[in-house]
């Protein structure tokens, strides 16, 4: 279990670097963290955005996945504010999440609340790649 979440890290990591390094303000991009859950008849992905506004967040599907795009604005200090540690993330962020099963994704409702982004998929049978019996009607 321990492997399968370090490979789904370096994967996640992998996946998004190309897409951040080609953002403005590079060095402020961060990648939020999510979560995949399925049940019978829907799919779940839960995204992690504090601080991010919704109208600084932008959702949308292409192919099987989910590309979320967005800007957490870090708020203005004052000036004679000295940091002694500093260690929450700003600026623009670009995920892409891979699904993986088939959904409706014209169905899909999306809710930001508590900094928590949670997006319903309605699960559509698999029509490519399930394996289907064929009947074979004697002569």
């Amino acid at each position: 279990m321990e492997m399968a979440r370090i490979q789904s890290e370096i994967n996640r990591l992998f996946d998004n670097l190309l897409d951040l390094e080609g953002q403005p303000g590079g060095t402020g991009s961060w990648i939020p963290n999510a979560d995949i859950l399925e049940t019978e008849d829907t799919l779940v992905l839960k995204v992690e955005l504090p601080g991010v506004a919704p109208d600084k967040l932008r959702v949308s599907v292409h192919g099987g996945n989910v590309i979320l795009r967005g800007e957490k604005i870090q708020p203005v200090a004052e000036s004679a504010v000295e940091f002694h540690s500093a260690e929450r993330q700003f600026g623009n962020f670009k995920r892409v999440i891979q699904l993986g099963v088939p959904v409706n994704t014209r169905q899909a409702v999306a809710d930001l609340s508590n900094g928590l982004l949670e997006v319903r998929f309605p699960k559509v049978p698999n029509r490519r790649g399930e394996e289907v019996p064929i009947e074979v009607a004697p002569r």
